[in-house]
């Protein structure tokens, strides 16, 4: 059977072992469809015969690495036979940093920590899964990456790649931008000012002269615009009267 050209993103699943014949590598890649769903993912076994990318893989790649291969790949003419990609060209996306070991570290504490940290992974990536349903279209598109910290061997479930378009890029930028601020007021649950400077505050505000202030932004404004700008001030300070509804 002929061999299908095709271009593979995946994490190195394990550590790279030199093939049956002399001068050749083995691996396997994991490959996500990007969702957050296991079926979608499929690990290809992958070979090679060219010398740079043999030296690589087993001398400077690590499991959960993010690589992108290029090659052929064979499909098997029996129903038990073995699928495998024979890789020409290979690019390292993203290089999956070195944890150090702690023999000190608390287990049950580690654990409790790893779980944590994937479920908020699933709840991200299903939330970006959502972005990258619509398919990008013409043009350039973006990819994000997720993925634990540390080297990763058996946690390449929680790995993941997203494809967005750039209009989609910016309005999950403006929603990062948003959670970030809010009302004056509104704060964050648990959240509690000191007394010191709630008293401080009350004391600005008793001292603001709401007419006064009132008449200048008034002043300033254009005419077609002050019943706007005064409804503003009304929801922000309460029913202010406009400065030629007060005795002179």
């Amino acid at each position: 059977m002929d061999a299908i050209p095709v271009v593979l993103d995946g994490y190195l699943a394990a550590e790279a072992e030199p093939g049956d014949r002399d001068g050749t590598v083995c691996w396997r890649l994991t490959c996500s469809a990007g969702t957050d769903h296991l079926v979608e993912e499929a690990v290809i076994p992958c070979t090679t015969m060219e010398p740079e990318i043999a030296h690589a893989l087993l001398t400077e790649r690590q499991p959960g690495d993010l690589l992108r291969v290029i090659g052929h790949l064979t499909l098997p003419g029996t129903a038990d036979g073995i699928i495998r990609l024979h890789v020409d060209s290979l690019e390292v996306l993203w290089e999956a940093p070195l944890l150090e070991p702690d023999d000190d570290a608390d287990t049950a504490t580690v654990t409790d920590a790893d779980t944590d940290r994937n479920r908020a992974i699933a709840a991200l990536a299903e939330a970006l899964t959502g972005l990258g349903q619509a398919e990008p279209g013409p043009g350039q598109s973006i990819r994000i990456h997720i993925s634990p910290t540390g080297a990763l061997g058996s946690g390449l479930e929680h790995c993941h790649s997203f494809d967005i378009a750039p209009d989609m890029a910016h309005r999950l930028a403006d929603y990062l931008d948003a959670m970030n601020c809010c009302m004056d007021s509104e704060r964050p649950d648990g959240v509690v000012l000191d007394p010191e400077t709630v008293e401080e505050l009350t004391a600005l505000f008793e001292d603001i002269d709401l007419i006064a202030l009132t008449s200048t932004v008034i002043s300033a404004t254009r005419p077609e615009h002050r019943p706007a700008v005064t409804q503003a001030m009304d929801d922000v300070f309460g029913d202010v009267p406009a400065p030629e509804d007060t005795d002179p």
